[in-house]
Parts: structure tokens; sequence; C-alpha cells
């Protein structure tokens, strides 16, 4: 018998834990024509399981021309509304309603239309990693892959608000020599690596490459020997000919990167805390389990407003349109 909970509008539904998962949902994903879409930052085993693994400009390119009746999306909730922008007519799930994003709550919507108000002349480029109330007040969207590109597309003098993340922000300004606006938005998960730690890791492996996401601080990327998105890491990775990598992004993008290169070490760089590596918590509320539910029942659902999708899916169209020439 299943178990059904209801607390806080969130499906709970707990499932036979002998059943076998991976086989369960291979079966449904097969019987329900569903898609299960998955984030590099996910567990190991949910990696496996699914049909695409990518960042986040990929999954919304995935999302976008796939052809399947569901989309499981298995990251966080900005993911999966994002493909529910792009895809009105289908349905998207979510494994945990909770799963949500620290970036993406760093900016609330009505506190930043107040900042947008005062910058009317600016065009606004946001970061994927937020709201669809956010993506409703940008004029363009981003991701780590291409933030650079499309900034460098427009007009030397055209004055823009980068958000949510500030320190994204930063390096494409520091890269570009664009004097931008900056939300004051952080990533927790890129936020806390510590730079003294780092620098004693490198001493401990003096041939070690440092590969960073540009959601971390600064100071930590000064000492990166790559910088790049997530898949610009695992792509740096697989043609480098170094053997030792020290990386400075979530844990789990490890796992692809020790598929492809058997040969190679893969060093998690250390945070500010006690923990030894550093997780996304929100990634990782994704279970098997939960995934096997959300198809098995179809809940939780991403459910939205019409006018704010529709609000919400211009600027993406346009990022994907300007993807498609600059990249």
């Amino acid at each position: 018998m299943k178990d059904v909970l209801y607390k806080e509008g969130w499906l709970n539904i707990k499932a036979d834990s002998t059943l076998d998962f991976v086989k369960e949902i291979n079966y449904l994903k097969e019987k329900k024509n569903a898609v299960l879409l998955a984030h590099y930052y996910q567990t190991s085993d949910i990696q496996d399981v699914a049909d695409y693994i990518g960042d986040s400009l990929g999954l919304a390119q995935e999302a976008k021309k796939t052809n399947a009746d569901i989309i499981l999306f298995a990251g966080v909730h900005f993911m999966a509304e994002t493909a529910k922008i792009l895809n009105p007519g289908k349905k998207v799930l979510i494994p945990d309603l909770k799963a949500g994003c620290s970036l993406a709550d760093s900016c609330p919507p009505d506190e930043f239309k107040t900042f947008k108000d005062k910058h009317k002349d600016h065009l606004v480029i946001s970061y994927i990693n937020c709201t669809a109330e956010i993506k409703s007040l940008s004029d363009i969207i981003c991701t780590s892959s291409n933030a650079l590109q499309i900034v460098e597309s427009l007009p030397k003098h055209q004055k823009i608000i980068f958000a949510p993340d500030k320190n994204l922000g930063a390096y494409i300004s520091k890269k570009t020599g664009r004097d931008m606006v900056l939300w004051n938005g952080v990533c927790m998960v890129h936020e806390i690596f510590d730079l003294e730690k780092l620098i004693k890791l490198k001493l401990n492996y003096p041939d070690a490459e440092v590969i960073a996401h540009p959601e971390c601080e600064e100071k930590i990327l000064d000492y990166a020997d790559f910088v790049g998105s997530t898949t610009a890491l695992l792509n740096y990775s697989n043609k480098s000919t170094s053997k030792q990598f020290i990386v400075l992004t979530e844990t789990g993008i490890i796992h692809q990167m020790i598929k492809n290169n058997p040969d190679k070490t893969f060093i998690p760089a250390p945070p500010n805390n006690s923990c030894a590596c550093n997780e996304c918590p929100y990634m990782k509320l994704n279970t098997l389990e939960k995934i096997y539910t959300a198809l098995k029942y179809e809940e939780p659902e991403i459910i939205m407003d019409n006018t704010l999708r529709g609000k919400a899916l211009k600027p993406m169209l346009r990022m994907l349109e300007l993807s498609e020439k600059l990249l």
C-alpha cells in the first residue's frame, strides 16, 4: 500500500523499497513516453538513468525540442519551471517540490522590480538560475555557457543590469570590460569555497589544474587555470593532458569527469566548513525513489499561469536564438 501524505502542498508518496527503481523508471518512461532530464549536479545513480544530462543551457535546449509527452526534470525548481515555460502543452514533473535554489531565492521579484525601475534605461540580462517571475522582468536570459557571448553581442553603449548572480556578473564584466549594474545575489554552493584551503590543496597537488565555475568569488577565480560553465569544465578535463584536477563547482559533475577519464584524478575543492566536499542540498533532495513515484503518479506537476509563462518565454527564446547564432 502506498502511504500518501499532504504537507504544505507537497505530495510525498512512499514506494516499496524492494523495487528495482532503475528498471521501473525505464519501464514507466517507455510506457508513458516520458523523458528524464538531469542536471550534472544530481547524484550518480540519477545521472546514469537519465535520458539526457547537461547544464542549464543544454537542458533548456533539450526541453524545447523533446517529443515526449511528459518531462521529468531531475534538478531544482527553476529548471522544471523553465521546461514548462518552453513546453506549455506538456506535463512537467519534478521529483521534489522542495528542491529550490539559493540563488533564485536571493532575488525576490518585488524587490527586483523596484531595483529595475531605478535603472529604466538598462537592458536586463538574467541568469537562467532564477524564478519565472524574474525571467518575466528580463529582456534576455543567459546561462554560464553563453553569458559572455550574449553580453559581447550587445552594443557597447547599451546599459545592462545583470541578475541575479553577482559573481558571474562580475566575471563577465571583467572579461568584457562592460560596467554592468549587478544584483546582489549568490549561489550558496559556489560562495563557500575556502581560499586558504584551496591554496593548501594546491600545494599538496602541485601538478593539478584548478578548474572553476564563474559563480565562484573573484578571489577564488584568480587561482583558477580554467574558468567555465559546468559543461565547459567537463570538456576541458576531457581534452587537457593534465592527470589531476582540483574542481571548484558542485561535486555531482565529478561523476561524469571520472566516467570520461578513468585515468585522471578529480579532487573536490574544500568549502569553508567541516564538510569534506561541496554539495547543493537542494539538488540532492532528488532520489531514484522520488523519480519513480513522480513518474508513476505524475506528481508533483509544475503548474504555471499562462500570462506569466508568456512573459517569461520571450527572454528565453531570445537566449536560444542568440545561442544558435553565437555558439
